[in-house]
C-alpha cells in the first residue's frame, strides 16, 4: 500500500507543479516530471482536451487514482490472508 501511495503522491505532485508552472529547469521539478511521466506512461495524453491543464489533470490524475485504488485493494486482500 505504501508503494502505491508514494506513486500516487509523485503523480499528484507533478500535477501541482505543472498547474503552478514550476520551473522545468530545476532539478527537483525534472526528477518529479520524469518519474510521473514514467508512472503515467499508459495514461499520459489519453485524453485530448483543448486545455493543457485538463489533459494534465485527467491523464496523470487517472494514473494516480488507479495506483492508489489498486494498491489499497491489493493490500486489503493480502491482510486477509
Amino acid at each position: 500500500m505504501l508503494v502505491a501511495d508514494v506513486m500516487a503522491v509523485i503523480l499528484a505532485l507533478w500535477i501541482l507543479m505543472d498547474l503552478l508552472d514550476a520551473n522545468r529547469a530545476n532539478d527537483l521539478v525534472q526528477v518529479v516530471h520524469d518519474a510521473a511521466r514514467w508512472l503515467a506512461g499508459w495514461s499520459h495524453d489519453l485524453f485530448t482536451f483543448d486545455e493543457h491543464w485538463a489533459r494534465v489533470v485527467a491523464g496523470y490524475g487517472l494514473a494516480a487514482v488507479v495506483y492508489a485504488v489498486a494498491g489499497h485493494l491489493v493490500a486489503g486482500r493480502l491482510r486477509r490472508h
